[in-house]
């Protein structure tokens, strides 16, 4: 497809996948980013069963190792979110929901997934287009979504979420575009990122963001000392610039959590309680 063109998602076999709810779309493409990418789609236990509702809707980055052992950066090891999911759900604990699972573009993640480029680094360490990355996902692959899916496309009903360097662009993307996400699940983010300059922008962005969007933020108590710690100023910051604790703001020390899918796994399903809890 020619640059400028719609964004395509070519949707692969059902073999690619290891559940039938789960769909491959490879080949995502854009005019932001040079590198095309794959989207893996979670359809709830009911969606096939009543075509005529719509669902809200997660998306997460660092797609490959979400739902498939044989894509996951450590083969065998994923977050299990299907599974995790659909405990949820059939639980009554969780609405129904839709979760778009984002690939990574392996060398140039750390470029996509920063909001800055640290001037002191190596220029060839990146960094510095999550801005661009954002504009990916909010004018491209958002509505490419809505256009193949039923999904609601309202704030409230709209979540994005990662891990790591996927935390931190959840977290940074979500104060630049408080008018669309209205949910975040930060987990173990990588504060550490030029001199924590995540910080900052909290204090330069919250001030004009009225309705908070609910934060899930988490840090495992094995991932460091330092990462406890950066974790916990993040906490302050969010809750000095409006963040209540418990009702827009959970923050979790996972009690053995390390620095790991597997977790990551762990906090899913009290992730999706929180952010996506059944009417």
């Amino acid at each position: 497809m020619q640059s400028g063109a719609q964004p395509r998602g070519l949707l692969a076999s059902d073999l690619d996948t290891p559940h039938p709810r789960l769909r491959l779309h490879r080949g995502f493409h854009s005019r932001y980013l040079p590198d095309d990418r794959d989207l893996v789609v979670y359809l709830p236990p009911e969606y096939d069963r009543h075509p005529e509702r719509s669902y809200p809707v997660l998306y997460l980055h660092d797609g490959q190792n979400l739902f498939d052992p044989r894509t996951s950066f450590v083969q065998g090891r994923t977050w299990r979110v299907r599974e995790q999911a659909d405990a949820a759900i059939e639980a009554g604990e969780v609405a129904p929901l839709v979760i778009v699972g984002i690939y990574n573009t392996g060398e140039r993640r750390i470029d996509e997934y920063t909001h800055e480029r640290d001037p002191q680094r190596d220029p060839r360490s990146g960094g510095g287009e999550a801005d661009k990355y954002g504009l990916l996902l909010t004018r491209e692959l958002m509505p490419w979504i809505a256009s193949e899916y039923r999904v609601r496309t309202d704030r409230a009903s709209t979540g994005m979420g990662g891990s790591s360097l996927g935390g931190l662009v959840t977290l940074y993307l979500g104060l630049r575009h408080p008018a669309i996400f209205s949910k975040l699940a930060v987990m173990s983010p990588s504060v550490w990122w030029m001199h924590k300059s995540i910080l900052g922008a909290v204090n330069e962005y919250a001030p004009a963001i009225w309705e908070k969007p609910r934060i899930w933020l988490d840090v495992g108590d094995h991932e460091g000392r330092k990462t406890t710690r950066d974790a916990e100023q993040l906490a302050r910051r969010l809750k000095a610039n409006g963040w209540t604790p418990d009702k827009t703001l959970r923050f979790e020390r996972a009690a053995g959590g390390t620095h790991d899918e597997a977790s990551w796994a762990a906090r899913v399903r009290p992730m999706l309680r929180f952010l996506f809890p059944a009417e």
